[in-house]
């Protein structure tokens, strides 16, 4: 998830007149460097003074190493999973370091290189509270996902508003962006009824109504432009039948989603994956199987996800004789839950995609800004040990969100925890008011905006511990960037001015033994956040022409995260 967007013109932006502007231009950076440690002041500069601090350039190195696998098993719990024709899987990705890349990209080492990158939300798979305007639009309060949208709204009106909008929110500019701005990765995530099967493909119904189809075209032309650009990609099958979680980012949003319990729908999903490897696979780097699926509903959940990966993984080796990487996640269990799951010798080239966010519960609302900062940080020790011995470990969601405050982050029509406005009762807790947190941030607290340069800081050590992190979203991000929120001529806590105005070169951090030049770091141009006011949080932007490039939207929260579910989610 991300934060809330909302567009400031009409829902199709005019965004080919004023590309030239996405770019800041050096000078400006440097000038709003300058700006922002004047306005932050030094209490901001050397906020980044507790608990997660950067490691080492010899600790990195260590960490990352790729894990020692030991062999495939039935995970942490007492499910009888079988991998289907294991026999075709073993040796199929290459050494524990084998690149996948097409011939015209830079070769990408998984499990040695990081993951550094951006997902593309609210794309090809819709989000109210990404695109709040789009389902404004409709005229019907009833439209809530792309389910209904088909459902309710005329299919030649809901045809030409989707490839309207599939048109304009992500162009071959925002990957060149994304490449500019030093990230080599983008998670793509797209639904089960955008991809085009046919009788021949599977056994099952290759029915997709209400949905409107279409999107299939458009993570073709994504992956052509991912490749003219240098930029790997994960395609992350975000919706499957029947809905693996309930939440809306999975097409449809219902108390009741059945694909766990539907083994129809279940076969039908592997055989999509098994299509898209045949279609496309030799321009995608990495295909996540399912994005969070619902192990926390119980029952026989746990024992269809735990199966469905066996099988999945099997149908993607089965359909590609190349090295394709394979991605799983921790369905809300833990990745303990997965302790020698999908392991080397038997499975190879796994990954674990695991989402971190802490605004979902009141428990998780009601922590300090230091608690927040200690909760993060302990996943260093906790997705280190797993990635160390078991797979390799993707933040594959997270954000800077303090609070659910965003427009719709819950569901269209549905409030936010933190104000009680959540499917408010007697019971209701009030955790504050949002408006402390949304807005014009030129309002906020100086705790608040210290917190957000300590909390994206901390994040990314989490991801850089592991095998990398995929932010969510880049429409947020690059928001972040084109006003200054988010500097590339910086790094990790500490400004790097470099020749203009604050002294020659990058300036290094003694603490105790640690006294290392942030450059050898080796994190992006992005990554290297020296805003106070954190990572494209919520801000208030100009409807001035200057701003339409991709600067079209404004978030409305405070960076809710990527999408609608997070790790301790509960519907």
């Amino acid at each position: 998830m991300a934060s809330s967007v909302e567009t400031l013109l009409p829902y199709a932006p005019m965004r080919k007149s004023t590309r030239s502007n996405a770019l800041l231009p050096l000078s400006l950076i440097l000038f709003c460097i300058e700006a922002v440690l004047l306005l932050s002041g030094p209490q901001v500069v050397h906020a980044r003074q507790q608990k997660c601090r950067l490691q080492s350039t010899k600790n990195r190195a260590a960490m990352m190493s790729p894990p020692v696998n030991t062999g495939i098993g039935t995970g942490g719990g007492a499910v009888n999973a079988t991998l289907t024709n294991p026999s075709q899987t073993a040796g199929s990705s290459g050494s524990p370091s084998g690149s996948a890349s097409s011939p015209s990209r830079t070769p990408f080492n998984y499990g040695t290189d990081k993951i550094r990158g951006v997902n593309l939300g609210g794309w090809l798979v819709l989000e109210p509270w990404i695109t709040p305007s789009l389902f404004e639009s409709t005229g019907n309060d009833n439209i809530i996902d792309e389910f209904t949208l088909g459902q309710f709204m005329d299919n030649g009106a809901a045809q030409e508003l989707l490839t309207n909008h599939w048109e304009t929110w992500i162009t071959e500019d925002d990957f060149a962006q994304i490449q500019a701005a030093g990230l080599n990765h983008v998670r793509i995530p797209i639904g089960y009824w955008s991809i085009p099967l046919t009788s021949s493909d599977t056994s099952e119904s290759t029915s997709v109504a209400p949905y409107i189809p279409g999107a299939w075209t458009y993570l073709l032309r994504a992956l052509d432009w991912a490749e003219i650009h240098n930029i790997h990609v994960i395609v992350d099958l975000h919706g499957a039948p029947g809905s693996q979680n309930g939440y809306d980012n999975s097409g449809q949003r219902t108390n009741n989603p059945v694909w766990g319990d539907t083994p129809d729908n279940i076969t039908r999903t592997v055989d999509t994956l098994a299509f898209m490897v045949r279609e496309a696979g030799d321009k995608i780097d990495v295909l996540e199987l399912l994005n969070e699926a619902a192990g926390f509903k119980g029952g026989n959940w746990p024992g269809a996800i735990r199966q469905f990966w066996l099988d999945g993984y099997a149908a993607v080796r089965n359909a590609t004789g190349s090295d394709m990487k394979v991605m799983i996640g921790d369905a809300f269990l833990g990745v303990d839950s997965w302790t020698n799951f999908l392991t080397s010798p038997q499975a190879e080239g796994v990954l674990m995609d695991f989402h971190e966010y802490q605004i979902f519960s009141d428990l998780e609302l009601n922590r300090s800004f230091d608690q927040h900062i200690d909760f993060a940080c302990t996943y260093t020790q906790s997705l280190g040990s797993f990635a160390e011995s078991n797979l390799w470990t993707v933040v594959g969601e997270w954000s800077n969100a303090l609070t659910d405050c965003a427009k719709w982050l819950n569901g269209r029509g549905v409030g936010a925890r933190w104000d009680g406005t959540w499917f408010p009762g007697p019971s209701s807790v009030v955790h504050g008011n949002c408006s402390q947190f949304t807005g014009n941030y030129t309002t906020w607290s100086q705790d608040y905006i210290g917190f957000l340069r300590k909390y994206w800081e901390v994040q990314v050590e989490v991801g850089e511990s592991v095998q990398g992190w995929v932010f969510w979203t880049w429409k947020s991000l690059c928001v972040g960037v084109g006003h200054g929120i988010m500097l590339r001529n910086c790094v990790c806590g500490v400004m790097v001015v470099g020749g203009g105005g604050g002294g020659g070169g990058p300036r290094t951090r003694t603490n105790g033994a640690i006294n290392e030049d942030y450059r050898a770091v080796g994190y992006p141009k992005i990554l290297r956040i020296a805003s106070s006011r954190g990572f494209a949080q919520a801000l208030e932007i100009p409807s001035t022409p200057s701003h339409i490039p991709f600067l079209t939207f404004v978030t409305r929260g405070n960076l809710p995260p990527f999408e609608q579910p997070i790790q301790s989610r509960r519907r």
